[in-house]
């Protein structure tokens, strides 16, 4: 059984393969590609070399929105989100070995309805201000504890999470922390990450 847990980093359109080195150095344990332009070419290249790197790594590697990308490139599984391909439809196509990942925003009927589809793990969020989605509806750790208590699933929080506030989300039963700009955007990717990775050992 894979164990869903720790830092889960997720690239934006100009993260580097070396950013995303630098973010597994510091501790990350799974990498979401995330990339919406329709740049066909550059999103293939981008994740065969970020596949091949967390393989080395012994990361695992999950593809956003895009269930053909993530079997062209052999990925570890892939997130969906409200207007992505069904859980079972990725499911289906990816196999059962698959990590299917779904997006359940503060919605915790969608939740239950991810973890009946046969959803690897759920995600909550915005819990906080989020740069990435300024608009996102915001979840409380509320939805943490009931998911935990109710749902045999492991939970992702996200949206404006810090190494400052993200250690109340982890005591909530977060099991992992997705975060884009803390890790990218800073000048020193690997020691952000470990800012994160650290909350997990405590």
């Amino acid at each position: 059984m894979i164990k869903l847990s720790g830092l889960y980093v997720i690239t934006a359109t100009e993260t580097t393969v070396e950013d995303v080195a630098s973010a597994i150095r510091g501790g990350a344990s799974i990498v979401q590609y995330r990339d919406k332009t329709n740049d066909v070419p550059k999103r293939l290249r981008e994740a065969l070399a970020i596949r091949k790197l967390c393989a080395e790594k012994g990361v695992l590697f999950i593809v956003n929105d895009d269930v053909d990308l993530a079997a062209t490139v052999d990925a570890d599984g892939v997130h969906v989100g409200r207007q992505d391909a069904a859980c079972t439809s990725a499911r289906e196509r990816l196999g059962e070995d698959a990590i299917i990942g779904v997006s359940c925003y503060n919605d915790y009927a969608r939740a239950e309805a991810a973890a009946a589809a046969g959803a690897s793990y759920i995600a909550f969020g915005a819990f906080f201000g989020s740069p990435t989605k300024p608009e996102a509806p915001r979840a409380t750790t509320e939805l943490i504890v009931r998911a935990k208590e109710a749902l045999s699933l492991p939970v992702v929080a996200i949206g404006g999470i810090t190494p400052q506030n993200g250690a109340s989300l982890v005591t909530a039963g977060a099991d992992m922390l997705a975060v884009i700009t803390a890790v990218f955007s800073q000048p020193d990717i690997a020691g952000a990450s470990r800012q994160f990775s650290d909350l997990f050992l405590e």
